[in-house]
């Protein structure tokens, strides 16, 4: 069956715009123009829409979306399937984050004792499981399930004040980072303080520290574009110059 842009944009929920936009960058191309100057669509472009659909709702950047659609090796089922498991990896996170408002709301009315670590589990199990989600499969690779699944357990049994000064740290780690990359020196004293607080944010869930993981990983960040976007967000570009500080402070 065919769409005509209006038709197609109102049965998605997206608007004529938001069309128009995904086609000016080819991520969604009509089938064809009509005579009226119409952009119609057909069955192949609906189902790459609701593909665009379900990577944006799991936060994936167009340009990655397009790169990912324009694949040879694209596996429309395959995808399907991941989405599939995204998604009920998302529903259980939501329902864990549910549980702990209802626990908390309990004990505050005093009809359970809830602990501090009880407090801040649903949250560390949904950083977890996000980044299952994302970089799971190429960290295990990397790394293997046995140290992945330590790391893992080390970060889910951190207490309130680990936690506090985990996030802590966070902060301070990606501001350190901008400023260092907007001087542009990776061997100077501010990147190289970025590279200490990346150490120190990378042991929170490490078992053990190595300068060959560490230089591993930051190549990888500038290797595998979802790393690399979320750098970006951090500051474009700065995940090279990290993992070029990172060779200079490992050395």
């Amino acid at each position: 069956m065919e769409y005509t842009i209006n038709k197609l944009a109102k049965m998605a929920g997206v608007s004529t715009r938001t069309l128009r936009f995904y086609d000016e960058i080819g991520l969604l191309t009509p089938a064809r123009i009509s005579s009226n100057g119409y952009r119609i669509y057909g069955p192949k472009e609906t189902d790459r829409l609701q593909q665009i659909l379900f990577y944006r709702e799991l936060g994936v950047p167009l340009e990655e979306i397009k790169k990912i659609l324009s694949s040879d090796d694209f596996d429309e089922l395959a995808a399907l399937e991941s989405h599939l498991s995204a998604m009920l990896a998302r529903r259980n996170q939501l329902d864990l984050l549910i549980a702990n408002v209802e626990k908390t709301i309990r004990a505050a009315k005093g009809e359970m004792i809830m602990s501090d670590m009880e407090k801040f589990e649903g949250f560390k199990k949904k950083l977890v499981d996000e980044n299952e989600q994302k970089y799971g499969r190429e960290i295990r690779e990397k790394y293997g399930d046995e140290a992945v699944d330590r790391s893992n357990a080390k970060f889910m049994g951190m207490s309130r004040e680990q936690y506090a000064e985990f996030e802590k740290l966070t902060a301070e780690f990606h501001e350190t980072l901008k400023a260092a990359y907007e001087q542009g020196d990776p061997a100077g004293e501010l990147a190289q303080k970025a590279c200490e607080l990346h150490k120190k944010w990378l042991c929170f869930s490490w078992g053990e520290y190595s300068r060959e993981a560490h230089i591993g990983v930051t190549q990888m960040y500038v290797e595998d574009p979802r790393f690399t976007a979320y750098f970006d967000r951090i500051a474009p570009g700065c995940a090279p110059f990290l993992r070029d500080a990172v060779q200079i402070y490992c050395r």
